[in-house]
């Protein structure tokens, strides 16, 4: 049997939500295994629905720029927040985001491997190393994505640089279309959804969550003796709940009059004004830090294993 730490039982803690001895208890059974003893809390009822990322508490800004009917949102780490708000780190990432733009790059270490485009005899990387010694700091050009659409892109940076959105609307690409979906954009940055609707959610998801919620219920004292058709009528509204949640169109638009009107009746009422039909087709959310799992390594290191690479 692995043995339980007191690092392990806090990143679980930190992760679920739930207290240290279900933490501890849970660890054990699943000897060890992070992931299993989440599903295995959740399934007690003691962890919330989201895993919160046990992150390193990284620095550094995303940068999203736009062009026309292309976009980019580019995410960059730095070790401290100071340099992140450097003058000349924000310009570096700038152009390292318009030359993703302008290229035909699909990954990271293709992208450093590129001319610069201020300077053909260097590359992306030899600028990058130059930035590091200047700055005084380990960076790491962390991720991207590019869009490009035959409709319109609008894109919104919140806590200057902290989040950056992408969203790719189809419709007319009209004043009233555009602040609708920059609207969109800031609802996408504060509430993080998973999703654009429903449709993009596997099946294979509904049926996990639907396992778990059931383990709940039987582990529930009194909703384990109801009907087994009371319990699914609750299984399937928990689930409806969940989704209402995590799909863009199906959550209350942030400035709805009412409260209660949806993203998609907000959509509808602006295609209703302006004439043209107004859907997402997608989006793209980066937030500084995302994805930094606690692992063996720290960020500096991880940044050292990308520049020796």
């Amino acid at each position: 049997m692995a043995a339980i730490t007191a690092a392990m039982v806090k990143d679980l803690r930190e992760q679920s939500g739930a207290g240290m001895m279900d933490c501890k208890k849970a660890l054990a059974e699943c000897d060890g295994d992070m992931d299993a003893a989440f599903e295995l809390l959740r399934k007690n009822g003691a962890a919330k629905a989201e895993k919160k990322a046990s992150r390193i508490a990284a620095e550094g800004i995303c940068k999203v720029v736009v062009e026309g009917n292309t976009a980019v949102v580019l995410g960059v780490n730095s070790e401290t927040d100071f340099v992140a708000k450097n003058e000349k780190f924000q310009t570096y990432v700038e152009k390292v985001a318009k030359q993703i733009l302008n290229s035909n790059v699909n990954s990271i270490d293709e992208l450093l491997t590129q001319p610069w485009a201020e300077d053909s005899s260097k590359t992306v990387n030899d600028i990058h190393v130059e930035m590091v010694a200047t700055i005084g700091e380990k960076l790491s050009l962390r991720r991207f994505e590019k869009v490009t659409t035959d409709g319109f892109v609008v894109s919104y940076t919140h806590g200057g640089g902290r989040i950056g959105v992408i969203v790719e609307m189809a419709g007319e690409a009209s004043d009233a279309s555009k602040e609708a979906a920059t609207n969109l954009a800031m609802q996408i940055a504060a509430l993080n959804p998973k999703y654009v609707s429903r449709d993009e959610v596997s099946a294979e998801y509904i049926a996990h969550e639907k396992e778990i919620l059931l383990a709940q219920i039987m582990n529930d004292p009194k909703e384990s003796q109801k009907p087994e058709k009371v319990i699914n009528g609750m299984i399937e509204g928990r689930v409806s709940k969940e989704l209402k949640e995590i799909c863009l169109l199906d959550q209350v638009y942030v400035k709805a009059e009412d409260g209660k009107q949806t993203v998609a009746k907000y959509l509808e009422q602006v295609s209703k004004e302006t004439g043209s039909t107004l859907s997402v087709k997608k989006f793209v959310r980066f937030e500084t830090g995302e994805g930094l799992e606690k692992k063996n390594e720290d960020f500096a290191a991880e940044v050292a294993a990308q520049m020796n690479a």
